[in-house]
């Protein structure tokens, strides 16, 4: 099993990364505030402007540690790595593959919808009483039809275009229950609908944060196995886009990080003080208010779950990992079909 590396942010603008020795430094004003060793790194991410030392980038490229670079409210920037690892003869199966991707889509919608089904019907089960009397009656029903879709993409011979469009009407479906999830207190914090460039809400300020480290993780994922990011199934190839790294993390994302939001609004660990509007209408998390998420981040991912089809023990972190290898392991031809990742 790999073992959980860590991922060090860097959020705090003007401070600087240099190498000393086996070791990331991390200074502020000429104060060191962390030192880690690089054999204990997956990646680096910083947000703002943050002073890399060439020594560094070298050292992490070297020992195969990435550097994310994002800005200040966490919109993705450049991507700093070494050697593309990975063999030809696995990327040339997954280029294939990507030309007849029915069956791989069909697995990674299929565990997606799952997913948010169980999302659902988690909080119905935990928090069912204290969920107003119309929005349980929504729950229900979107519970049933979302698992209505669930049979009819697991067990139908739909083309590729149909699957998206069931994946987009689950989507639809589960989000336009959402709210009824938060039990906040504060009037501001509700979901209406999913706004992503940019977010005009809380709720989807936090989505959107979260859904950016879990695409970094599984593009790092990606890459470990030797696949290629870039080239993926149920999402159309585009330039710049991790198309396969945004596959990996479809049917990871309502466990990972749409749960993993809702428990810091319901616990009120997230108040509306924590959030900023901007002049155009988005929404941006305050400086603590990201250093609180991205704690709570790092601890989601030390949970740890058994894997419904390796049958180990295993943090949910690795998760990315664990099905980068499924997959590649399809491709070679190991496996009849990709399993995906259900929550239970």
């Amino acid at each position: 099993m790999k073992k959980l590396l860590n991922t060090v942010y860097v959020t705090t603008e003007g401070a600087s990364l240099r190498k000393d020795g086996e070791n990331l430094v991390v200074t502020v004003e000429d104060a060191e505030r962390a030192r880690v060793p690089l054999h204990m790194l997956a990646s680096v991410v910083t947000f703002g402007a943050i002073y890399l030392s060439p020594p560094l980038m070298q050292a992490c490229a070297s020992a195969g540690v990435t550097i994310a670079l994002l800005d200040r409210v966490g919109r993705f920037q450049a991507r700093i790595e070494g050697p593309v690892s990975g063999n030809v003869l696995l990327r040339r199966e997954q280029y294939r593959a990507s030309d007849r991707p029915d069956d791989i889509v069909r697995s990674i919608v299929s565990g997606k919808i799952a997913n948010q089904r169980a999302v659902l019907q988690r909080a119905l089960r935990d928090h069912g009483a204290d969920i107003a009397p119309n929005g349980k009656t929504a729950i229900d029903a979107a519970v049933l039809r979302l698992g209505a879709i669930l049979q009819r993409v697991s067990f139908s011979s739909d083309g590729i275009d149909l699957l998206r469009g069931a994946e987009g009407e689950a989507a639809h479906i589960y989000f336009g229950v959402f709210d009824n999830l938060i039990r906040a207190s504060d009037p501001e914090i509700r979901f209406r609908t999913r706004s992503r460039r940019p977010p005009l809400d809380p709720v989807n300020a936090v989505l959107s944060f979260l859904y950016t480290l879990l695409t970094h993780d599984c593009r790092s994922a990606a890459e470990s196995v030797g696949l290629d990011p870039a080239v993926g199934f149920l999402h159309r190839d585009r330039p710049g886009r991790p198309s396969l790294a945004l596959d990996l993390m479809e049917e990871l994302r309502p466990v990972l990080a749409d749960r993993l939001a809702l428990t810091l609004f319901n616990r009120r660990q997230l108040r509306a003080k924590d959030f900023l509007t901007q002049d155009n209408g988005a929404v941006a998390l305050t400086d603590d208010a990201r250093k609180l998420v991205l704690a709570a981040w790092q601890e989601r991912k030390r949970d740890e779950r058994k894997h419904p089809f390796l049958e180990e023990i295993a943090p949910l972190g690795l998760a990315p990992y664990l099905q980068a290898q499924l997959l590649a392991r399809h491709l070679r031809g190991d496996l009849d079909a990709y399993p995906p990742w259900f929550w239970k």
